[in-house]
């Protein structure tokens, strides 16, 4: 097939369980790249969060921090927000089940957090300290925490109407604009770079991949994969470890542009 978008998120899928992205990966994205088609990433993490594998394989687009935000090589072109008196009313009732938990706030490329072991952090470690004693005086495009359990979270989500995103393996859950998420944000890229959704190839692997791979052309889930990603996806390649992403492209990608 010839399409004209590859779309990834990046953990579990592209970047391997020790923290790296194969040269293999990185050398079949870029030969996609020379045949015109873009690579855009489409990942929960914020963008100083992705910055270290935006950096290694230079994709076209950014969609992060569960596509509130979209970059082009570190200039924001989309952004979706939480109202600045909204983003208060979620921290500060996020304070009051647990004044001791800890919280990120996205706001564009910046993210506050009041972990007192920012330096230490291998994905967050350019993230500003904040206590939010004082409210904040920016909209956020996300605000994550960890809480005991999802019901906690859906109450605190349920009363701000906001998006309630949660992951796989983890008590951190997400607060959004109630409109955004990553299908959200590839309409819109779509429809900025003039494509259709038919032509865009999109890889995943966990539950806010789902409409992801649903609304595109082609889905393809990663063997390591959540089951219920396997049940609606078009294809199923190898694993995160063994190159999945670029094993799926260099023989049904590659091979028909030759």
């Amino acid at each position: 097939m010839n399409p004209k978008m590859i779309l990834t998120d990046l953990d579990e899928t592209l970047i391997c369980s020790d923290g790296s992205i194969s040269e293999r990966t990185k050398l079949v994205l870029k030969q996609c790249q020379n045949y015109g088609i873009y690579i855009v990433i489409a990942t929960a993490r914020y963008w100083i969060g992705a910055e270290r594998y935006i950096e290694e394989i230079q994709p076209d687009y950014e969609i992060t921090t569960d596509g509130t935000l979209i970059h082009r090589h570190g200039q924001q072109i989309y952004g979706c927000n939480l109202e600045i008196e909204d983003t208060n009313q979620i921290i500060h009732d996020i304070l009051l089940r647990d004044d001791k938990t800890e919280i990120t706030v996205a706001t564009g490329r910046q993210v506050f957090w009041n972990s007192k072991h920012i330096s230490e952090s291998e994905k967050l470690h350019k993230a500003v300290y904040c206590d939010y004693q004082k409210p904040l005086s920016c909209q956020a495009n996300k605000i994550v925490a960890e809480l005991p359990n999802y019901e906690t979270a859906l109450e605190i989500a349920n009363r701000n109407h906001c998006r309630l995103q949660s992951y796989r393996g983890e008590n951190w859950y997400a607060f959004l604009p109630e409109k955004a998420g990553k299908v959200q944000a590839i309409r819109e890229l779509a429809r900025i770079l003039d494509i259709s959704l038919n032509e865009i190839v999109a890889f995943g692997d966990d539950k806010n991949d789902i409409e992801m791979l649903k609304m595109c052309g082609i889905g393809v889930a990663v063997n390591n994969a959540i089951p219920d990603v396997k049940d609606i996806a078009d294809c199923i390649t190898l694993s995160n470890d063994e190159d999945g992403v670029a094993e799926w492209l260099a023989i049904n990608v590659l091979k028909s542009v030759d």
